[in-house]
């Protein structure tokens, strides 16, 4: 997994969630929190994009989150079609952000469409959405700066359905030829995107 990484349960709105906490090398530049896929469909924050989203955020200086939704890998509650993953999501940031502390947020599929939703609730720095679930779920408008990346050959969101939600916002969309939703083989350059879109340096 990911060096120096703790695990913390946090007071949900309907029970306790699972998280696990990774610290950087020195100082932190702020606390990102990544959010799952979707939890019926085998989604946890074990998953190896979250994972990837994570070693990424940790390496360029981030203390990192990752947490299970409701009802899910030892999480209170039980699946609320979206409604209440935004709340936990709300929840775990309120509890482990600290004062004035930077803020970023990630997500990938259905967690990227829960990261849109928070990020209009949170003043967030940084917010990095990955395959977002643009097709079954109101991905929410994001704010400029705001780093998109989708597989060309994505088999569960069609590329051409985040192009669709992209478009009216006059959001960038990084495409990576050929990759799958999954990014199964693409894991390393995904780190890398995000890497350097977040740049190296700590501070």
């Amino acid at each position: 997994m990911i060096a120096r990484s703790e695990r913390r349960i946090v007071a949900g709105p309907v029970g306790d969630l699972v998280c696990a906490l990774h610290a950087p090398d020195g100082v932190a530049r702020g606390m990102a929190l990544i959010c799952h896929p979707h939890p019926q469909f085998g989604g946890t924050m074990d998953n190896k994009v979250v994972v990837t989203l994570a070693r990424a955020f940790t390496q360029c200086g981030w203390r990192t989150v990752r947490f299970n939704f409701r009802g899910i890998a030892g999480s209170g509650g039980a699946w609320d079609e979206g409604r209440g993953e935004i709340d936990d999501a709300l929840a775990v940031a309120r509890a482990l952000r600290g004062a004035d502390e930077r803020f970023a947020l990630a997500g990938f599929s259905f967690g990227a469409y829960v990261a849109s939703q928070a990020a209009a609730a949170l003043a967030t720095d940084e917010l990095v959405l990955v395959a977002p679930a643009t097709q079954n779920f109101t991905v929410a408008d994001v704010p400029s700066g705001t780093l998109v990346i989708h597989g060309e050959a994505d088999e569960v969101v069609p590329l051409a359905s985040t192009l669709d939600w992209a478009r009216p916002r006059s959001q960038p969309v990084l495409v990576v030829p050929g990759c799958g939703h999954f990014f199964h083989g693409q894991l390393p350059l995904l780190k890398s995107l995000v890497a350097r879109h977040l740049g190296h340096q700590p501070g």
